[in-house]
């Protein structure tokens, strides 16, 4: 069974706003099961987070989406920041697909006249984070996905590298991009 979108998925984000934001691949594909492919997230956060375009407060990267939750804080040139990430990561990872997996580009191959290929699914979910009760199911939520019967990445969160549990859970942040929660709440 296929995953259909839903039709009224809000993806509009205000500025100086809290907002947890699910990105998915397109059709689900697990292409983020390649660290290389995480990396490309994290270093598009760090440089957004590095010139004061947003700020990250938790996430999470699975093997066919990710969760944040962030806050966009200003526009990078004429575009907002969770623009500019998609098209840099969709870029970065298109580049690597056609130099080492060409025979995976067929699966992210669209019919638009503004691209050839799509690496992320039209309509990211982004809901209003307005209360630090809301804030903290979700940073809980995200830290415990891995641990899904369905993934069961690892067994502990702070075990998963690729989020913000270890950070939470420990006070280390690898990656240089999270701001604590508490600091906005």
């Amino acid at each position: 069974m296929e995953h259909q979108p839903d039709k009224f998925r809000n993806s509009r984000m205000d500025f100086n706003q809290v907002y947890f934001w699910t990105d998915t691949i397109k059709d689900w594909k697990k292409l983020l099961g390649k660290d290389k492919y995480k990396e490309i997230i994290i270093s598009s956060w760090k440089e957004l987070a590095s010139r004061g375009m947003i700020a990250v407060y938790g996430f999470v990267i699975m093997p066919n989406h990710l969760h944040v939750v962030w806050e966009l804080t200003e526009l990078n040139g004429k575009e907002a920041p969770h623009a500019s990430f998609n098209k840099y990561t969709s870029h970065t990872i298109l580049k690597d697909l056609k130099t080492n997996y060409p025979q995976v580009l067929p699966f992210f191959k669209v019919n638009e006249p503004e691209r050839e290929y799509r690496v992320w699914q039209r309509d990211p979910l982004a809901v209003l984070m307005d209360s630090k009760q809301k804030v903290e199911q979700k940073i809980e939520y995200m830290h415990n996905n891995p641990l899904q019967e369905r993934w069961n990445l690892v067994d502990r969160p702070e075990n998963y590298r690729w989020s913000s549990a270890r950070f939470y859970e420990q006070g280390f942040d690898e990656f240089g991009i999270l701001t604590h929660y508490m600091d906005r709440f």
